[in-house]
């Protein structure tokens, strides 16, 4: 099953919701970058994330990012979704063995306390940037929207990611009643259906808007990183080793530029 954003609105409740699964995505980035379990929960977590935030992404070559800090030993995370629906990111540890291997994760001592940064950019321009202590205070605080949002994963012992899925649920400024979103944290499981979602939020007039695409990608490659040396002062560039290992850190794809790539 390819991965995917789908939106759906209910014209008598006036609520959306957007449902997002980045299975692939996560499992591909979890294994570039040889993540333990743990750290695979978060980053597919963080992916379904930015994917639901990523749906607000207007502009050609408009990126969302959400980067968190926190003082656990998980040290946070960076990840991107870019206006075509690719995504990419990394967590700052990639193995915690305090915690790997050892069945449920208590997320409070993994993460201890966090600081969210939601920035949307275009090349050599920051549309808007917004930071809380949470995700949901991010939409309530900085966009002044009734919204919430809730992300699942499923991960197995060696860190191989089997299912991350996100939902993000908006009151319009016009809904009437009891808020929608607020009912988000009564779901006792996002990973079904988005029709059984909806039902579970009593949105049962929810129609399905739109479907769009997401997918790993990352704007790495041989070129940029030999562009990059080639840039560098000369004398940097001969305390080089023969053949220079370069690691992208959103992805973790490895390159080895040779000598002739990092003097031109």
């Amino acid at each position: 099953m390819k991965d995917s954003r789908e939106e759906w609105y209910d014209p008598v409740r006036r609520v959306s919701v957007t449902v997002v699964d980045v299975t692939t995505a996560a499992a591909t980035l979890a294994s570039g970058h040889l993540s333990g379990p743990t750290a695979s929960r978060f980053l597919a977590e963080g992916l379904a994330a930015v994917a639901l935030i990523g749906a607000e992404t207007s502009e050609k070559d408009e990126v969302v990012s959400i980067q968190m800090k926190c003082d656990g030993p998980l040290g946070g995370l960076n990840v991107e979704c870019s206006e075509g629906g690719l995504l990419r990111g990394y967590t700052e540890k990639k193995v915690l063995d305090e915690f790997d291997g050892l069945g449920k994760i208590d997320a409070a001592k993994v993460l201890g306390r966090c600081r969210y940064q939601v920035t949307r950019s275009v090349p050599g321009r920051i549309i808007s940037q917004g930071v809380s202590a949470s995700l949901d205070g991010y939409l309530a605080g900085s966009l002044q929207r009734r919204a919430a949002l809730s992300v699942y994963a499923e991960v197995e012992e060696d860190g191989r990611v089997v299912a991350a899925k996100g939902v993000m649920v908006e009151d319009m400024p016009d809904a009437e009643g009891d808020l929608v979103s607020v009912r988000l944290a009564e779901i006792k499981s996002i990973a079904v259906s988005s029709r059984r979602i909806l039902d579970g939020l009593g949105l049962k007039n929810a129609e399905l808007k739109k479907t769009s695409p997401l997918s790993f990608g990352c704007r790495c490659s041989r070129e940029r990183i030999e562009a990059v040396l080639a840039a560098l002062p000369e004398e940097e560039r001969r305390s080089l080793p023969p053949d220079a290992t370069i690691v992208c850190h959103m992805c973790g794809r490895t390159f080895v530029v040779g000598p002739q790539a990092v003097r031109e």
